[in-house]
This record gives structure tokens, C-alpha cells and sequence, in this order.
């Protein structure tokens, strides 16, 4: 989830207030019919649909709606400022957040006379098996998946050894992401044997990657990939040495296509919706590839935080921040003073629907207190086997 990157519907209250002036009469005409024809054991259903109950819970929405839409637009605002002050080099202070946490909706609960709000039908998120189909189909490529579990994370944790990446990033952010014992192909939402388990986001493997992330790494870095391939490739002879350079062409067809649109998240975005973009993702479960891809995930942020004048080494839980809420929401925790982690809402860093869908945040609802519980699930999921393994297996 690289950049996690979203609110109310302009004029809610007013389509609401006509329906209820069209409506009242109405309704309370019905009211006056059923209290005549009823009987005392149907009192509750009579009550039901009095319209001072729907009354009330209106004006307590709309008045909640209008105290959330003006603080979640203060966050943005705060944050645009914060943008402008790095950019030209001023120092970031404490009054340039909102210190103030979220409005929390305190009216009456929605009666049952009040019409049910209408949502929108779940969308539905593409899981291992159309990433395969959708490689077979646009590329007639089959992922080389691992003899193992413990190969993959070979192959993964000399990567990103040679890149400079510590033991102790991987295996934290691994224990963090994949709970500890994930597999390479774990997927969020997927990641235990539920029968009614459905996957919530396209994210895949050790480090989450989502299917934008595939498609936009094809498109920026996909030429390193194809150089660590052809370093691969020349190691080899025989099939072994046919099948890489065949896998090398595959990629390079990816990397054109990811490169259609223009360099960024929101075009990647749309490219990775498409059929093609799925069969891109699929490649995360290659055993040249994907460690790759996993890899370069994390390499993001740091290359990110050194280009904005970060040295030093970040902490898994540092990386995480960036990881969680986008590399620049999470470098501006980075760079946070400690005194001022426990005074800043950690709303401050994310729209407000990611916000409300993230309870961990919510709990967690100072910036030193996310980043202590961030570190504190590291710290006890690393003692799992999965994590374990990881560990191991990075080079002495």
C-alpha cells in the first residue's frame, strides 16, 4: 500500500430536507390511520413511524456532517501548507497540524422510520486466480512459482541484503504485513482459511504490494528488473538459461505497457483496473520477479526519504508509517520531533474515508501512540515462524 492516497455528496442535507417536506403529510397521515387501527401490542410499530424521530436524527446528522466536512477540509488545508513550508525549506511547527481529534457523531440513532441509507454495491477485488487467468490471456505467461516457501524467501532476502535493506526492516515489516507467517502469495483479507473470507484489497505477499504498486514499479524501475534478469540469465545455460530470457521478453512487453500512460499514481491506477495491469500484479508471485518487486517496494521509501534529506537508516516502524499512509504523509511522521508525537491527531494524515475504515488509527490516535502500536505488533509477530524463516534466511 505504497500511497494510500473521499466524503460526503455536495447537497445531502437539502436532497433530504425535500424529501421529507414532499413526504410529511403523508406520513403523518399514515401515523393518525395506524394509531386508530391498532392495538396496544402494536404500539412500537405505530411509533416507528413518527416523523419527530426521523426529525431529530436529521438535524443531528447534518449537523455532525457539516462539523466533520469543515474539520476533514482544515486537515487538508494543514497539510497543503505543510507541503508548501518543506518546499521552501521553513521548519514545520506544531500549529501546522490540527490538533484536534475528529467529531464523533454523539445525536440519536438512525430510527427505524428513517430510510436506509443507499450504498453503494461492494466492488469487487480481483484475488490470485485472475492475475493468473489475466497473465495467461494478454501475455501467455505462467508465473514460475517457488519449490518452496523458504526459496522465496531466499531469493527475497538476498535482494534486498544487496540493497542494503537490514534484517531487521524485513523481517519487521514482513511480521507487520503479513502477519508473521504469511506466504509470498498471502492477500489482504485472505490471509486465514475462512470460508467466508473475501480479499479487501488486490494487496499481495510479504509487503502488501497492490496492483498499482506492480504496474507503476514496471513503469519506473522495470529496467533494473530486466538487468538483474539478463545477470541472472548469463549464469545459466540450457532450458534453464530459454526460459529466463523468454520470462526477460514477457517483462519488457509489461514494462511498455505500463509506460502508455503518463508517470503517475492516478494514471497507473486506471492502467492497473485493466485486465492487462492484473496479469502485471501476477508477476509478484514469480520467483524472479517477485522478490524483485517486493524489494523495490520498500527501496521506495527510502530512496524517497534520502531524496527529502534523510540519512539516517528508518526503523521498520518509520518505513511502515510511509507504507500506510504514503510516503509523504509518512515522512512528515518521520520527521516529526518526538515532543510533538504525542500531541498530533494521526488524522492529519489521511483522507478522511481511509481514516474512518482504519481502526487501528482511530484507536491510535496521536501520532507517538500508532507509531508505539506499530512497533509493539512487530514486536510480537516476529517470534512466528514465518518471520522466523525470513530471518534466517538473510544473509550473515
Amino acid at each position: 500500500m505504497r500511497k494510500m492516497r473521499h466524503a460526503i455528496v455536495p447537497g445531502v442535507a437539502a436532497v433530504l430536507g425535500l424529501w421529507w417536506n414532499s413526504t410529511l403529510d403523508s406520513a403523518r397521515g399514515d401515523t393518525q390511520r395506524v394509531a386508530q387501527a391498532t392495538m396496544p401490542d402494536d404500539l412500537d410499530h405505530a411509533l416507528i413511524l413518527d416523523p419527530r424521530e426521523f426529525e431529530d436524527y436529521r438535524r443531528a446528522r447534518a449537523a455532525f456532517e457539516a462539523a466533520a466536512s469543515a474539520y476533514w477540509s482544515a486537515i487538508a488545508e494543514k497539510r497543503r501548507g505543510r507541503t508548501a513550508k518543506r518546499r521552501d525549506k521553513q521548519e514545520v511547527v506544531l500549529q501546522d497540524y490540527v490538533l484536534a481529534q475528529p467529531p464523533v457523531y454523539r445525536g440519536p440513532p438512525r430510527p427505524p422510520s428513517a430510510p436506509l441509507e443507499e450504498r453503494p454495491a461492494r466492488k469487487y477485488v480481483p484475488v490470485v486466480a485472475d492475475f493468473l487467468k489475466a497473465a495467461a490471456e494478454h501475455f501467455g505467461f505462467v508465473p514460475q512459482h517457488p519449490e518452496s516457501e523458504l526459496a522465496y524467501k531466499r531469493a527475497y532476502a538476498q535482494l534486498a541484503a544487496e540493497a542494503g535493506l537490514t534484517r531487521d526492516q524485513i523481517v519487521r515489516i514482513y511480521a507487520f504485513e503479513a502477519g508473521g507467517n504469511g506466504r509470498y502469495d498471502v492477500q489482504a483479507g485472505l490471509e486465514f482459511a475462512n470460508p467466508r473470507a473475501r480479499a479487501i484489497t488486490t494487496a499481495l505477499g510479504y509487503n502488501q504490494l497492490l496492483h498499482v504498486n506492480s504496474v507503476e514499479l514496471m513503469a519506473e524501475r522495470g529496467d533494473q528488473f530486466v538487468k538483474a534478469l539478463q545477470k541472472k540469465a548469463a549464469t545459466l545455460s540450457g532450458s534453464a538459461k530459454a526460459s529466463i530470457e523468454k520470462k526477460i521478453a514477457v517483462v519488457q512487453t509489461m514494462i511498455a505497457y505500463a509506460r502508455t500512460v503518463p508517470d503517475s499514481w492516478s494514471e497507473h491506477e486506471r492502467l492497473a483496473d485493466t485486465p492487462r495491469g492484473l496479469a502485471i500484479h501476477a508477476m509478484v508471485l514469480d520467483i524472479d520477479v517477485g522478490p524483485l518487486l517486493q524489494r523495490q517496494k520498500l527501496l521506495e521509501s527510502i530512496v524517497f526519504a534520502r531524496h527529502k534529506g534523510v540519512p539516517r537508516e528508518l526503523t521498520a516502524a518509520e518505513l511502515e508509517m510511509m507504507n500506510l499512509t504514503g510516503d509523504g504523509n509518512g515522512l512528515d511522521m518521520v520527521l516529526m520531533p518526538e515532543s510533538m508525537r504525542s500531541q498530533v491527531p494521526t488524522s492529519n494524515f489521511f483522507l478522511r474515508t481511509s481514516y474512518e475504515r482504519n481502526p487501528v488509527a482511530i484507536r491510535n490516535n496521536v501520532v507517538a501512540k500508532l507509531i508505539a502500536a506499530t512497533d509493539a505488533k512487530m514486536d510480537r509477530d516476529v517470534n512466528l515462524p514465518g518471520a522466523r524463516d525470513l530471518a534466517t534466511a538473510y544473509p550473515r
